[in-house]
């Protein structure tokens, strides 16, 4: 199938797509441990046994604009996240997210913004060949492995992604046992780059219901600077065209320059806006937010 082409900023994908794509990323997150709901107005992503709010959060949020019925629903997301014992967490997207003033809304009732990013659709072909790897290089595809591999590959995948990503150390025992699990999902595929057998670089894709997800991009800091990021998205995002997959996509955090100038380079776009990752510490109530909203508009 072709990648989409249409103009910027949707690339001429309609609305039930857009929405579609913003679910994908809790979908493919939900390894065993871990559910999503869609809720018809949102979607929400819950873990029972991780308190952080990447894996308890609300994200295609199509609520109403009238402040009342607002007010209604957000009352029953702090109800929601109260009953799980989670901090209300919420994904939106400018200009998909509903209301159009929603994050405007969310501030009044308490919400915070941590920094978001940007969803990047690969628009251009990344072409058939592969690219020459660094002398003593292996590029590795992992995709169900074996029991009696899936241990020592999940091991070296949590030893990139957690040097790559600054994983403190007590939580890296913990990123393995999540990978191990992960190895066992048919949706799941690991590029795995390996320099004379040590482990250097790494990516993985989600690819499932007509839609990759690239995630977890990342090279161990000593071995940075020598395009082995490129090699590695290159074959992801060229693997899941070659499976037939037209929607292909990662995210990447807006401040990250040189990632965004990077995937630009291999043929993704900007999709749509910065996102806003939307987290309360305090809850307000929705009597006493939308109060104050009403103050300051």
């Amino acid at each position: 199938m072709p990648l989409p082409s249409g103009p910027a900023p949707w690339y001429g994908l309609n609305e039930e797509t857009l929405r579609a794509l913003e679910a994908h990323p809790a979908r493919a997150i939900a390894i065993p441990g871990r559910g999503w709901r869609d809720l018809g107005d949102a979607v929400m992503l819950f873990s029972a046994g991780e308190k952080e709010p990447f894996f308890n959060r609300l994200t295609a949020v199509r609520w109403p604009e009238d402040p009342k019925a607002f007010e209604a629903r957000l009352g029953q997301a702090f109800d929601l996240f109260e009953a799980l014992d989670r901090k209300p967490y919420m994904w939106i997207v400018p200009g998909l997210s509903r209301p159009d003033d929603i994050v405007e809304r969310l501030r009044a009732a308490g919400f915070v913004d941590q920094g978001g990013g940007y969803d990047m659709l690969l628009v251009e072909d990344p072409g058939a060949d592969e690219d020459p790897l660094p002398r003593g290089a292996t590029l590795e595809r992992w995709n169900v492995p074996g029991p009696g591999e899936r241990e020592t590959v999940a091991r070296s995948l949590a030893t990139v992604i957690g040097e790559a990503f600054h994983v403190p150390g007590s939580r890296r025992q913990g990123l393995a046992n999540e990978v191990a699990r992960t190895l066992e999902q048919p949706r799941f595929h690991a590029c795995l780059l390996r320099i004379d057998g040590e482990p250097v670089a790494t990516g993985e894709r989600y690819s499932f219901d007509g839609a990759s997800y690239l995630s977890s991009i990342g090279t161990r800091p000593e071995w940075r600077g020598r395009g082995l990021a490129t090699i590695v998205t290159r074959a992801l995002a060229r693997d899941s065209v070659a499976e037939g997959y037209d929607l292909v996509y990662l995210g990447v955090y807006a401040e990250n320059a040189p990632a965004i100038a990077l995937y630009e380079k291999l043929g993704f776009r900007i999709l749509g806006e910065r996102s806003a990752e939307m987290l309360c510490e305090h809850p307000r109530r929705p009597h006493q937010s939308l109060n104050a909203f009403r103050r300051t508009s």
